[in-house]
């Protein structure tokens, strides 16, 4: 699946529309995020989290994409589930990415299976 780029109204509907969602919030000027989109990209395009819908945000172009997670630096990534946050953190490194959706799919799995 394609990563999308996305504004405010845009995601608001990626939320409601899609269960799994990871957002990798950045900036143009910043270095790390351009450095980090490739990995991004990457983890997009890998059968695991096929589910999983993929999106950016520009920080300094949706400030309301950017109130739903408390942002200390960038590159952000957060998922949510259901339209709810489940996970965030700044990261640049594929294998802190990798664990937070394979936490994002395990709850599916968890869920389908009715553990309780």
């Amino acid at each position: 699946m394609a990563v999308s780029n996305v504004n405010d109204s845009e995601f608001n509907k990626a939320l409601k529309t899609h269960d799994d969602v990871i957002v990798k919030y950045y900036a143009d000027w910043c270095g790390a995020c351009r450095l980090y989109a490739p990995i991004f990209k990457r983890l997009s395009e890998d059968k695991r989290f096929k589910k999983v819908k993929f999106l950016e945000v520009n920080i300094d172009h949706c400030p309301r994409a950017k109130g739903k997670v408390k942002i200390d630096f960038i590159p952000f990534v957060a998922t949510f589930k259901n339209g709810e946050l489940l996970d965030a953190m700044p990261t640049t490194q594929q294998t802190k990415t990798v664990i937070m959706l394979e936490e994002l799919v395990r709850y599916d799995a968890l869920i389908e299976h009715d553990y309780r």
